[in-house]
């Protein structure tokens, strides 16, 4: 990933994101903030889907609202996990002035200073809600995971226009970090095809890393 801080203050803040289930999106937080924590980079992984998949991934089942920030097992990777009072943000904020905002004004402030970040990854939630619209607002730019699947390119096409809105009327600089193809198998004529269409229609924004289908990953 880029590391271009005149465009992208440290720390740089990455939403990972795809309105989609199941595309390995969670796997991707995990595995890329734990993949930057191991070569040296300081990580805070925030988990704001209710279902909490990246808290309990990272080994972590009964979190206390008083205890916001928890110290991982990896070093220099830290967690602010989920709850599932989240479920309800959208209702909770409905009447708040600003309620997109509510998370840049906390990660573009100062709140983490003490931990002297290079990277915040949001984990998003499956869908084009109010917690995925505030972690777009918030961040530098988005990595979308993408299942190699036949409704792939359908379901992007949603998540770019929603992108793009976020762009003209709440965060200007948000770009797109990359889109990584998931779940690929090389073996499937699908799998080939989707990849096809994919760079075919967006060029040097797919990564050329696919992460493979793996089933002893999910077991």
């Amino acid at each position: 990933m880029s590391e271009d801080y005149e465009t992208n203050p440290r720390p740089k803040i990455i939403a990972i994101a795809n309105q989609k289930g199941g595309v390995g999106k969670t796997t991707t937080a995990i595995n890329v903030g734990t993949g930057l924590a191991a070569v040296g980079k300081r990580v805070m992984l925030i988990d704001i889907d209710p279902q909490g998949n990246a808290s309990t991934g990272m080994g972590l089942t009964d979190a206390r609202p008083e205890d916001v920030v928890y110290e991982t097992q990896i070093p220099n990777l830290y967690l602010i996990p989920s709850t599932t009072d989240l479920s309800s943000a959208d209702i909770e904020l409905a009447d708040t002035a600003g309620r997109a905002v509510q998370l840049r004004k906390i990660l573009r402030g100062s709140a983490f200073d003490a931990f002297d970040l290079d990277y915040i990854l949001i984990d998003c939630p499956p869908s084009l809600n109010l917690l995925t619209l505030n972690a777009m607002v918030a961040a530098h730019s988005v990595l979308v995971p993408l299942q190699c699947e036949f409704f792939a390119l359908e379901g992007l096409s949603q998540l770019m226009l929603t992108i793009r809105e976020v762009r003209q009327n709440l965060n200007a600089d948000l770009r797109i970090e990359g889109i990584v193809l998931t779940m690929f198998d090389a073996r499937n004529n699908l799998s080939l095809q989707v990849e096809r269409d994919v760079r075919g229609n967006l060029g040097d924004l797919v990564f050329n890393t696919v992460i493979p289908r793996n089933v002893r990953l999910s077991e």
